[in-house]
């Protein structure tokens, strides 16, 4: 059974680059949405210090992501990524569940 998201290579490499960088540790990322923006819902991602009792865990390329359980359904089947251009760099969610987003690309709706 395929994964409830995946990560790419440059996402999982990133991912382990700030998880190095972290003062205090942490046992991955947690990712999730919230309300936010003119669509209804944002992608959200926290260091995850302890796994909460919903918390779907999923184990790709050496990196933990841990989905919020409210998230799971909005979620299942994205692809994580990290993008870096001249201009900016961050996390990517390609996510087939998307029926659309703002113009500004901020949130989303489903």
């Amino acid at each position: 059974m395929p994964n409830a998201i995946s990560i790419t290579d440059a996402a999982a490499d990133r991912v382990r680059a700030i998880m190095a960088k972290r003062d205090t540790p942490a046992i991955g990322l947690r990712v999730g949405i919230k309300t936010k923006g003119c669509s209804g819902l944002a992608y959200d991602i926290a260091y995850a210090e302890k796994k909460e009792p919903l918390d779907l865990v999923v184990e790709d390329k050496g990196v933990t992501i841990l989905l919020d359980a409210k998230a799971q359904m909005f979620l299942f089947g994205t692809e994580l990524d990290w993008k870096e251009d001249k201009l900016q760099s961050g996390f990517v969610f390609n996510n087939p569940n998307e029926k659309g987003r703002c113009g500004c690309g901020e949130s989303f709706h489903v």
